[in-house]
């Protein structure tokens, strides 16, 4: 994928130890403080969701189905996450019974809803960047430059599996054949296929520099809201001094069924990027999905960062739900991981 901001400037190793890639999840709603279902906020280590979830099922004795999470969070890092049980009729769970090494509950409230995937404002990081290659200076103005135009918001490799391997059985799981998958790889490989497609109009928006600019029938979606709106709903100067101050966001597709919210030669240059991609298309029309848009710029609101006497570099920012950190580290710096990590 093409770069916004211009090649990357400098080099360095991310995720050395997990307390270097720290995550804080930020519902964006309070508990209700009451209801069948505990809220239960959890700082955990070198932990993955998914088992936890299943632990925390196991502790409370109830089905792994009635535990539910917001989002997924990475296993190489320190993350804090919220997770709902549902309690009805039974005792809160003796905590203690974790492992204190890798989890600790943080908080706990009576809640009236089951968490759902998605249910999150976004997330807060602090990401230390190790072995940092680059002149200090040519990096800092790298980070004015994202801190006051934004990132553009790929989605990050974590998507597409080892290898991109989640694209290659996309062109089984779409082909007529069809072959029966659990339904859990089955997710994972049609949210590829849908994020693919964005990627690919995102990248051809970038390499024609209006990424973060109108053009004619675009779709818009607010910055720090899910309020949308189509660019015959204001005057074309004004969409212009909107979007240049990251007040508004062009959008790119989410594939589904439907006719696409936006025209004239947004729609155009959308149809000619995903034309070589209709088994693709067709398939996610086929498995029900519908029509959604996601903005194809996100800013860095809250971006700060410290050069440390080791000679790291500190990054804190916030995120909202569904954004990648990686795809703003990518504008900086090539990265890499630990030589060993598992």
């Amino acid at each position: 994928m093409p770069y916004a901001h211009g090649s990357p400037i400098g080099g360095g190793v991310i995720r050395s130890c997990a307390d270097d890639f720290q995550v804080d999840e930020e519902l964006g709603f309070l508990p209700d403080d009451e209801g069948e279902h505990l809220l239960v906020q959890i700082r955990k280590r070198e932990t993955n969701t998914q088992w936890l979830a299943g632990q925390l099922a196991r502790l409370a004795g109830i089905d792994r189905k009635d535990v539910g999470f917001a989002g997924l969070k990475d296993r190489h890092a320190v993350t804090t996450q919220w997770f709902s049980l549902g309690m009805a009729g039974k005792p809160e769970p003796d905590w203690h019974a974790l492992d204190d090494d890798l989890i600790e509950v943080l908080a706990v409230h009576r809640h009236k809803k089951k968490l759902r995937r998605g249910n999150l404002w976004g997330n807060r990081f602090v990401l230390r960047i190790r072995q940092l290659s680059g002149a200090q200076e040519a990096i800092e103005a790298r980070l004015l430059q994202l801190q006051g135009a934004g990132m553009p918001n790929y989605f990050g490799e974590q998507r597409f599996g080892h290898d991109y391997s989640n694209l290659d059985q996309a062109n089984r799981l779409f082909s007529p054949s069809r072959p029966r998958l659990n339904r859990s790889l089955r997710g994972l490989i049609i949210s590829a296929a849908r994020s693919q497609l964005f990627n690919q109009v995102l990248a051809t928006r970038i390499e024609q520099g209006n990424w973060n600019s109108p053009i004619p029938g675009d779709y818009f979606q607010l910055d720090g809201s899910r309020g949308c709106f189509a660019d015959h709903e204001e005057e074309p100067d004004r969409l212009v001094s909107r979007c240049a101050s990251l007040d508004i966001h062009p959008t790119g597709p989410l594939w589904g069924r439907g006719r696409s919210l936006v025209k004239q030669a947004a729609e155009s240059l959308e149809g000619q990027v995903l034309a070589p991609f209709e088994l693709w298309r067709n398939g996610l029309e086929h498995v029900g999905l519908q029509q959604e848009r996601r903005p194809m710029r996100v800013a860095l609101n809250g971006l700060e960062w410290q050069f440390l006497e080791e000679g790291d570099l500190e990054l804190r920012f916030f995120l909202p739900a569904g954004c990648y950190a990686t795809a703003m580290l990518r504008e900086l710096l090539v990265y890499e991981l630990p030589a060993v990590q598992e």
